[in-house]
């Protein structure tokens, strides 16, 4: 028969031997962990950062030449475009009219031309001054004529006169007829110096009337040599001015260079314009690209033709793929948000065209989106993966893990692989199925007990399950 003792030496055995149990299987106590199975699936080591949408090039359309230029009301953004489309012109009347006014200009140059090469009058006009020439020859000769018989008279009547001089001392001539013979040899001396000069002028008229001819002769070519060529060089300048006006009148009409989409709209109201103002921007939605800015100690594990996630509210909930094509060869420092400065190098992201296609059909995606962006630098399909966050550095700046083993917390440096924000790839000394400790406190130390309480990760967190 049991007593009361007894039965207190039994409780109290059990008790004890319960607690051996509890402490010998670590079920009794131990600091609380949260742990995670080391498990096989597929990893990528990515970089990752923001980008904006962008096109690789764009289009202008601005004024040609300073002028008034129709409406663009008809064009706000967003509106497709096909090429060679008209979207406005510089008003055509204005044109027309300065066109109008060189052709005007031309015909009076040519009118100009052709009455200058006529020199009919002046043919006249020489042989008109031939003509008076010949007479003032004719003229002359006459006059040398009646020099010549004055002369004669002249010498005639001097000789008349001393005769009858003579005679008048042996009284063989009258008084009477010494006075007529005087009177005879003075008017035959003015007759001769009268002759004398006006032979003098007109041998000056016949001399200045020879240079009539001369002068035409003179003017005729001067008009068809330097009148002319002014002429001609007007009429050139003149035909060059038209040309330019046909040119603007081509030019004055304005289409599109591309099937694309207006980017962006500076003018809306007809007006007046100065040479090379920017009315509208063209672009093609179908050649939008991302551009993402890297840090350059993260660039170098890039390469051209790497895949690459594209993600963000102008995405959508699904992300889309892109790839690399394009690394620039200088990099930029740039300050970040905290104020510090990073240098960076741009690399371009090329969307798939069917996800581009969608995006810009269903979401509206344009130019200046913000993204996020990432690139995918390697990958492998198969790998013992941790969560990132049971990973540390340990003292002596190598990887280590905190891996529970019998109920307790056991440090094992382990190499690493691949690596990402999410998970690590631990090439050796780990095991599918093992728990590694999640995030360890600073006082965790090898040999502690631990309660594991495992935590499974979060769908969106687990590694891609494909390339």
């Amino acid at each position: 028969m049991t007593t009361t003792k007894d039965t207190r030496n039994i409780k109290y055995y059990f008790a004890a031997a319960l607690l051996c149990l509890l402490t010998l299987t670590g079920c009794g106590g131990g600091q609380p962990v949260e742990v995670a199975e080391v498990r096989t699936a597929p990893i990528r080591e990515i970089v990752e950062d923001r980008g904006k949408t962008r096109l690789p090039r764009t289009w202008s359309i601005s004024m040609p030449f300073a002028g008034r230029v129709e409406s663009l009301a008809a064009f706000p953004e967003r509106t497709e475009v096909k090429q060679g489309q008209l979207l406005t012109q510089i008003v055509p009347r204005d044109l027309e009219l300065r066109k109008e006014a060189v052709v005007a200009t031309k015909r009076r140059l040519e009118a100009s031309i052709v009455e200058n090469n006529n020199v009919s009058v002046e043919l006249v006009s020489k042989q008109q001054a031939e003509e008076i020439v010949r007479s003032m020859e004719s003229t002359v000769a006459a006059a040398t004529n009646r020099l010549e018989a004055g002369l004669a008279k002249y010498n005639y009547y001097q000789r008349n006169l001393e005769r009858t001089m003579s005679l008048l001392k042996s009284r063989a001539k009258s008084e009477d007829e010494a006075d007529q013979a005087q009177l005879q040899f003075v008017q035959g001396d003015v007759d001769y110096k009268q002759d004398k000069l006006v032979l003098a002028s007109l041998q000056a008229m016949l001399a200045a009337t020879k240079l009539f001819p001369v002068i035409i002769d003179s003017y005729m070519d001067r008009k068809k040599g330097d009148s002319a060529k002014v002429l001609e060089r007007q009429l050139d300048e003149v035909k060059v001015q038209l040309d330019e006006v046909d040119r603007d009148m081509k030019r004055g009409q304005l289409t599109s260079p591309i099937d694309g989409v207006v980017l962006e709209r500076a003018v809306v109201d007809e007006q007046y314009l100065a040479a090379g103002a920017t009315l509208l921007k063209l672009g093609s939605l179908k050649e939008l690209e991302v551009e993402v800015d890297i840090l350059s100690q993260d660039v170098g594990t890039v390469a051209i033709g790497d895949d690459a996630e594209i993600v963000g509210p102008a995405i959508g909930p699904k992300p889309v793929m892109g790839k690399v094509t394009r690394i620039y060869p200088a990099g930029f420092t740039k300050v970040s948000s905290l104020g510090v400065e990073q240098q960076r190098v741009k690399v371009i992201v090329e969307f798939q065209p069917d996800d581009l296609q969608r995006l810009i059909g269903t979401r509206g995606l344009g130019v200046d989106y913000r993204v996020r962006v990432r690139i995918i630098t390697d990958s492998k399909p198969t790998a013992l993966v941790i969560p990132r966050s049971a990973l540390f550095r340990g003292a002596d700046g190598n990887w280590t893990v905190f891996v529970v083993r019998g109920g307790k917390a056991e440090a094992l440096q382990v190499p690493v692989g691949l690596m990402n924000d999410d998970f690590v790839e631990v090439t050796s000394k780990l095991t599918a199925g093992d728990q590694v400790i999640l995030a360890p406190e600073a006082t965790l130390k090898s040999g502690d007990r631990v309660k594991a309480e495992v935590r499974e990760p979060a769908a969106a967190t687990l590694p891609a399950t494909g390339d």
